[in-house]
């Protein structure tokens, strides 16, 4: 298959994989953006070569199956492949879908860049609904150790990751953070008393915001607070670990981390077209789409800045594109048309030598 020699050549300076592992992932990452889905059936079909579809699938099978990965191996190649070294602004959350009776629920911390974020670390929770305060501390633990606190701006979380064991671990492990809360949550008002959050904030107008000039008490702990209503009667009420001007600026950095599962699904990858179920399977998969995701935004990146800016819709003053959309159409487009786009192919390959 053209470009797998030179795909390859520029993996195994990352990673410490054999030969024939180096060659799965090449065939793999373009497969993948030919036929943009994680159909394994699909994905054998974009294989090509001489081996016959039903080979590719069961090679597929095989590695999903047996190979062990190395997890923060991807992880450190991940981070060392991104425009940007830290301090990072971290965003955790889930993404989840069903798959017959089976719940598919991944909990996944990214760090924000430009509007996306780029996947990091994961784990797949053995069950349906929010995470436990164990299973995010499990996930900040191993970031800790991997890269240390000095590498974390702050930590940026919805609703979800809240509760007073969650705040007693970011604060002991020095993590600032920007956690959303729920707007019935109990908060020190000016004069000492609990309410509800969103009393401090209800005489405000539709965008109009205010940050706290004091630490109020939530949660056994002083935290800075500062809220906005929303255009539906809302609000948005953040709690921060220390007292920057932009702490709702900040926090809007969280969504970026949404604009990645749009990515991952629907707008790339179609990661809900897998049929797997099993957890471990479903990690490895998501770590052959991180690699491949990043390729993608870095070409994008490299194509805004360099050969093909985003062309922007005037009435909305927006791009047309995102950034990754727009290097997967320009990956696809090469790889699709790889005799005739060779030399681009060489070009957008050696992104992934810029670190």
């Amino acid at each position: 298959m053209l470009g797998v020699k030179e795909l390859k050549q520029e993996l195994g300076n990352k990673l410490n994989w054999n030969g024939s592992r180096i060659d799965f992932l090449a065939k793999f990452m373009l497969a993948l953006i030919a036929v943009r889905t994680v159909n394994l059936a699909e994905i054998a079909l974009g294989f090509g070569g001489r081996a016959q579809v039903d080979s590719n699938y069961k090679r597929l099978q095989r590695f999903l199956k047996k190979f062990e990965l190395d997890y923060d191996e991807i992880t450190k190649v991940i981070a060392n492949l991104i425009p940007i070294s830290g301090p990072w602004y971290l965003t955790i959350d889930r993404t989840n879908w069903k798959f017959g009776r089976v719940n598919i629920n991944i909990l996944v911390l990214g760090i924000a860049y430009e509007g996306i974020a780029f996947p990091l670390l994961w784990s797949l929770l053995p069950k349906a609904g929010n995470s436990n305060t164990e299973e995010r501390i499990a996930l900040m633990e191993r970031f800790i150790c991997l890269f240390g606190h000095d590498r974390i701006a702050c930590l940026l979380g919805d609703r979800e990751f809240k509760g007073k064991q969650w705040f007693d671990f970011l604060l002991d492990s020095r993590i600032k953070f920007r956690i959303r809360l729920q707007k019935n949550i109990l908060i020190e008002n000016s004069r000492g008393k609990l309410v509800s959050a969103f009393i401090l904030f209800r005489n405000l107008k539709a965008h109009q915001y205010r940050t706290l000039s004091t630490k109020r008490l939530v949660w056994d702990h002083k935290f800075y607070v500062a809220g906005t209503k929303l255009s539906n009667g809302d609000f948005l009420i953040v709690v921060s670990s220390d007292f920057p001007a932009n702490i709702l600026t900040d926090y809007a950095k969280r969504w970026e981390i949404e604009t990645l599962f749009g990515c991952l699904k629907s707008r790339g990858f179609r990661f809900e077209d897998t049929h797997l179920t099993d957890p471990e399977r479903i990690s490895k998969l998501l770590s052959l789409l991180a690699i491949t995701f990043v390729w993608a935004y870095l070409t994008g990146e490299w194509l805004s800045k360099n050969k093909k800016s985003i062309p922007f819709k005037k009435t909305i003053n927006r791009p047309l594109k995102s950034v990754f959309t727009h290097g997967l159409e320009h990956l696809r487009n090469i790889i699709l048309n790889l005799y005739e786009n060779f030399q681009s192919f060489i070009r957008v390959v050696k992104l992934l030598s810029c670190t």
